[in-house]
């Protein structure tokens, strides 16, 4: 059986480098993986844990997720333009009191999360549709399905993706295409701590003192703990979503933290939403 070609946007650290390495050093080398980041800079992290499967199994491509000409020129260069599995994993986290972030860096955080994801969906559906074959992984978050607080434009931006893939993986299911969200909880990346620093030692303007008060010494040192405590490493989740994408039936949702799973559970027993 010929390798599968799996698409990752989102590669120069973090959860997309791990499981485009994971899948490029598969035992049984079933994976072909064009994994690829906005700024080309930022490789060699990618190179050197790639290793020897780097120009092998794995090809390293530019691609913004927020850029329609990006997008066209990276899927003109893959031979066919056959994706079999698209991992859509760009993203940026954000946290804070929603009053002192400006509408512009919320339409920001959106257009990467969401519509970056859209747009990367509609690059490769068609082709998927007539092929009759393919499969859609978007690495979500729990924080898709239970707002957490003072993520509140992170979560509205994960919420966004999940109401359109639940909507979107019905009518694929005739054409044989499946839809996957991964569901990671706190997640230990370099990214995550180098965001908690920036913003503990941010000013919020427009924002009461009480509520600064109350992110900063309860919220952040709360966050702190669970990431330390309970936080998977890049290469858990990796492991989780190779194990969605090798599934002969995929579920729509996974959570790569059973921790997490009962939250799930809790939410959609309640239609109060008083839990």
């Amino acid at each position: 059986q010929a390798p599968r070609t799996v698409l990752v946007p989102g590669c120069s650290s973090g959860i997309g480098l791990a499981v485009a390495v994971r899948l490029a050093q598969d035992p049984q080398q079933r994976f072909q993986v064009i994994a690829t980041m906005r700024d080309l800079r930022k490789k060699e992290k990618l190179e050197e844990a790639a290793g020897s499967a780097l120009g092998k199994t794995l090809n390293i491509q530019r691609l913004d997720v927020c850029s329609d000409s990006s997008v066209a020129e990276c899927m003109g260069s893959i031979p066919g333009g056959r994706v079999d599995v698209l991992v859509n994993n760009a993203g940026v986290g954000h946290v804070g009191p929603v009053e002192s972030i400006s509408m512009e860096e919320m339409k920001r955080i959106f257009e990467t999360n969401f519509f970056g994801a859209v747009r990367m969906i509609k690059a490769v559906l068609p082709d998927m549709k007539r092929r009759q074959s393919g499969h859609i992984v978007v690495i979500s978050s729990v924080m898709g399905l239970q707002g957490i607080v003072f993520n509140d434009v992170y979560a509205a931006s994960k919420f966004a993706v999940e109401g359109f893939c639940e909507s979107l993986a019905v009518q694929l299911l005739q054409f044989n295409v499946f839809v996957s969200m991964v569901e990671p909880g706190p997640v230990n990346t370099d990214f995550e701590l180098k965001l908690m620093e920036e913003v503990s030692r941010s000013e919020f303007p427009g924002t009461d003192p009480a509520t600064v008060r109350y992110f900063k010494d309860v919220y952040l040192p709360a966050s702190h703990e669970i990431f330390t405590t309970l936080g998977q490493s890049p290469t858990d989740v990796a492991e989780a979503i190779v194990n969605v994408i090798g599934a002969r039936r995929p579920a729509f949702r996974t959570q790569t933290n059973r921790l997490y799973t009962p939250l799930v559970a809790l939410k959609y027993a309640d239609p109060s939403g008083d839990l």
